[in-house]
């Protein structure tokens, strides 16, 4: 969508743009609330701000829509479409890579009770699994703090893939 159509748009639609990148209501509502944008630069901006940082609420509702690394999102959504694309770069056909993704991600839902984050897009299947198994090491403390700067990577890679100038 284009920016200047975005201004437009009434409350509802300019949040039914939103969602797909982060499926977060208040992050979603501060970008609406500030329009209009004089520019996609401004509008990452306000973006940015409203996504540093995302609450731990928000970071466990967003994680029920992702998909685990390596497993294709399912569904014709903008989100499964976004993410599909996004995690071009895990090659399913690599196998010993995608079983070590399989049993990173069980190891660390297993252990942060949550499915594994990362900004995927541009990234190699093999970038993403030695991340994953860095990030098992960490404390809780530094894992949601990573995963929270993940999150804004992805809302804001997507929020520029949807609004134009």
């Amino acid at each position: 969508m284009e920016l200047a159509e975005f201004n437009r748009a009434d409350h509802e639609t300019a949040i039914a743009v939103l969602r797909p990148c982060v499926d977060v209501t208040r992050w979603c509502e501060t970008i609406v609330d500030h329009r209009p944008y004089t520019s996609v630069d401004a509008l990452i901006v306000t973006a940015s701000e409203a996504a540093s940082p995302f609450r731990a609420d928000e970071i466990e509702a967003a994680l029920a829509h992702h998909p685990r690394i390596g497993e294709r999102a399912d569904g014709s959504s903008r989100e499964a479409s976004m993410s599909r694309s996004e995690q071009a770069g895990v090659d399913p056909a690599d196998a010993a890579v995608q079983d070590a993704l399989r049993e990173g991600n069980h190891a660390y839902e297993e252990r942060f009770g949550q499915v594994f984050l990362i900004r995927a897009a541009g990234r190699r299947a093999d970038e993403i699994l030695a991340s994953l198994q860095t990030r098992l090491t960490h404390t809780d403390d530094e894992e949601a703090s990573i995963v929270a700067q993940q999150l804004r990577e992805i809302a804001l890679l997507r929020l520029k893939g949807v609004i134009t100038a």
